[in-house]
């Protein structure tokens, strides 16, 4: 049995908070607002009951931030891309922000188990005024549980119309890819977080972005597999290869907090879900 399932969140203000008004069809839900921080900012998780994909399944996420809304998006756990037979298994997420709206997109990482024929694509829609934050972490196989990646296929699509655009396919029999110095060099979780504004950023702030991101990198165990660039005057991206998931999301999590500080003032609050 294949799973189609389509969840839509529209975020508006409701006096001084953001307020999520959400529908689905099928097996994708969004969890009661929660508001854990001054602001109105409005903290949802994302839950997929069959926990995880199989080819021929397919999940849409749309979301649309209304002007001066700020939400925070999150999942209680990874998403699973299991072997498939045959059809493709695709997540497709389109995020919609208008007028100065904020919204912070930081699932859990994604799996992709052996034998998966797998799409996750993102793409996020900005007006002049609205930013962004979000991450993206996959991990191939889990190697410490003696589940290699071995076979199959994970395509990674990551767009903001016009502004930047990352795609890539990561072929499991691709040892050049997999293994190689200049691909993955034998590590098995790929990871990036990037912030990103609907015009261009002022000079001095893109550069104490860069330049706190930097900072936290260069004290960090993966100092030596990531970097910071701004690949574009409206975007600030930081990559890593870890060889598993955790090291990978702590550096990405401290990125976070230290860019949610100096580009928002706001404090780093996390997820009620992280620590549960």
């Amino acid at each position: 049995m294949t799973w189609l399932a389509q969840l839509e969140i529209d975020y508006t203000l409701g006096g001084e908070r953001t307020v999520a008004h959400h529908t689905h069809n099928g097996p994708l839900r969004v969890l009661q607002s929660l508001y854990p921080e001054p602001g109105g900012i409005c903290h949802n998780v994302l839950v997929h009951p069959p926990g995880g994909l199989v080819g021929g399944d397919a999940l849409t996420i749309t979301i649309t931030g209304a002007d001066h809304t700020h939400a925070l998006i999150t999942t209680p756990g990874a998403t699973r891309f299991y072997r498939s037979n045959q059809d493709l298994a695709v997540q497709r997420t389109v995020i919609t922000l208008a007028g100065r709206s904020r919204l912070e997109w930081l699932p859990l990482e994604a799996i992709a188990y052996d034998q998966c024929l797998a799409e996750n694509h993102l793409t996020v829609n900005l007006d002049a005024d609205s930013e962004f934050i979000g991450w993206d972490v996959t991990a191939f196989g889990l190697p410490n549980a003696s589940l290699p990646y071995l076979q199959g296929s994970f395509m990674q699509h990551i767009e903001v119309p016009g502004i930047w655009l990352e795609r890539g396919r990561l072929d499991a029999s691709d040892a050049r890819l997999m293994n190689g110095p200049l691909g993955l060099a034998g590590h098995r979780c790929m990871a990036s977080v990037f912030f990103v504004s609907g015009k261009p950023i002022e000079r001095t702030r893109r550069e104490q972005a860069l330049e706190l991101a930097r900072s936290t990198v260069g004290s960090h165990a993966l100092c030596t597999t990531a970097g910071v660039t701004s690949p574009n005057p409206q975007v600030i991206v930081l990559r890593v290869l870890a060889p598993m998931v955790e090291p990978a999301m702590q550096l990405l999590r401290q990125v976070w907090q230290v860019w949610r500080q100096h580009l928002w003032q706001l404090p780093a609050t996390t997820p009620r879900v992280w620590s549960t």
